[in-house]
């Protein structure tokens, strides 16, 4: 039986209600009343129930196609104004004991080169990601018990933190690394991490299960529990995500919003982030082996009514997408992304040739972070490297509350144009330094509060002047 509150997967992922979801949205996908009178809901900004959203998936009619592209653009904005917060991936270790067949970091691979981050090879890797600009990393590991236990991941972290060259730092770690215990959490979180991220690959029982046939990730309770382990263990971001190509992209849309109500419903906050990777080259991994591959117009639609469904929720692509369509998907909800990324493991330091490929995927968009930021710029988009809100608190319920009513908005925006004055004045190229130096000018008049405002020109001539780290 389907019950969102239920802690079993099978119950708040439940494959019946999933299968009578999408009849019922076949069923009326040319239901012009139903249709609309979702499309005035979602103008509430409060969101939409999987049964609601998928309606709007299944229909293809031009017009409405429009009117949902157009909302979710107006919703971004409303929640994340034309902030982009930048990110970069570290990956730590390729080593892994599971079978995924989708993943060259499977344990039958004999092609991939593997490798493991000492940290004194993790120090170099994030000062040169430090050199790049970046304060905010996502830190990747495969699943493998004696190479990378969560020791090492704690030992990383601490490494990671300790790290201050000239005048950067990372300011935050997120995690995505496999399901582990409430007690592993707990660690985590006391570590200090910031958000934990799990993807649940297909939330298809049955494909899952065929999609890992071997190691620990095969048990699909195990991994679709995870969230709730994580929020039992003190963290209260979470961020969750589907491999869109796995499975039909009907079944893995309602289950994603299906994970998000159950989060919601259970713990009173829904996902702080929501990923929506698609299945890409990589070593030893041929995607015509795949056959639901999704296009780019449904995939741009998928995103679009996510956001519409979740509104509140931050957004997030990656280099998996070609520059196109990471252009196209920032006007539909998109509010977080990578910027001059690497997938394989010691990538900052050393570039790879092609017989030493370690990475995970391939990816599309090679341009650097100044070049991503500088590109950002010209779309009338501020890119943020803002931490604030977990360094100050702000997490779980307590920043879904002030997003919810419209008061992070003096934080987030000062937060982002003091992030883009420390970027500018320490790593930006001329060209970029001069946009970032208009689009700061310009922005400071719309931040709401007037204290707020004054104190943000004072901290910008502050930075101005060598100071450093400065938040609201």
């Amino acid at each position: 039986m389907y019950n969102p509150k239920s802690k079993i997967a099978t119950e708040f992922i439940c494959d019946s209600e999933i299968r009578a979801t999408m009849q019922y949205a076949r069923e009326n996908s040319g239901n012009m009343e139903l249709v609309q009178a979702v499309l005035d809901k979602a103008h509430d900004f409060k969101g939409l129930t999987h049964r609601e959203a998928a309606v709007l998936l299944e229909c293809n009619d031009p017009a409405v196609v429009q009117q949902i592209y157009a909302l979710a653009n107006e919703i971004k904005h409303r929640f994340y104004g034309n902030r982009i917060v930048m990110f970069a991936p570290l990956y730590l270790s390729n080593y892994c004991v599971n079978g995924c067949v989708y993943c060259p970091y499977h344990a039958k691979n004999k092609s991939i080169r593997r490798k493991k981050l000492s940290q004194e090879e993790i120090r170099a890797e994030v000062i040169a990601l430090q050199d790049m600009g970046h304060k905010r990393l996502a830190l990747e590991a495969g699943e493998h018990p004696l190479m990378n236990p969560i020791e090492y991941i704690l030992e990383s972290i601490k490494t990671i933190y300790s790290i201050k060259h000239r005048n950067g730092a990372i300011r935050r770690v997120n995690v995505n690394i496999a399901a582990t215990t409430v007690e592993n959490y707990r660690r985590l979180r006391d570590a200090g991490i910031g958000t934990y991220i799990l993807f649940q690959e297909t939330y298809n029982k049955a494909n899952y299960e065929a999609l890992h046939p071997t190691g620990p990730k095969k048990d699909y309770a195990w991994h679709t529990e995870a969230m709730d382990r994580a929020m039992q263990g003190g963290i209260d971001d979470v961020g969750i995500g589907v491999l869109f190509g796995l499975e039909t992209y009907r079944y893995d849309f309602v289950g994603l919003l299906m994970h998000a109500e159950h989060l919601e419903a259970t713990y009173g906050v829904g996902p702080h982030t929501i990923s929506v990777p698609r299945l890409c080259k990589a070593d030893d991994v041929d995607t015509a082996d795949f056959e639901n591959a999704v296009p780019d117009d449904i995939f741009y639609k998928i995103v679009a009514i996510l956001r519409i469904a979740v509104p509140y929720t931050g957004m997030i692509i990656s280099t998996r997408e070609s520059v196109k369509s990471r252009e196209r998907l920032l006007e539909l909800g998109i509010s977080q992304i990578s910027g001059g990324s690497r997938t394989s493991v010691g990538g900052y330091v050393t570039e790879e040739t092609p017989d030493e490929n370690s990475a995970q995927f391939d990816i599309a968009d090679h341009r650097t972070l100044d070049e991503v930021v500088g590109w950002l710029l010209d779309l009338d988009h501020i890119p943020s490297f803002c931490t604030a809100c977990y360094r100050e608190g702000r997490t779980g319920d307590r920043f879904m509350t002030l997003l919810k009513n419209g008061q992070i908005s003096n934080c987030c925006l000062p937060n982002a144009l003091l992030t883009l004055k420390e970027y500018i004045r320490d790593y930006a190229s001329p060209a970029t330094r001069a946009k970032g130096e208009a689009m700061i000018k310009r922005m400071l008049a719309d931040v709401p509060n007037e204290r707020a405002r004054a104190k943000a020109i004072e901290y910008l001539e502050r930075i101005d002047a060598g100071e450093r780290d400065f938040r609201f």
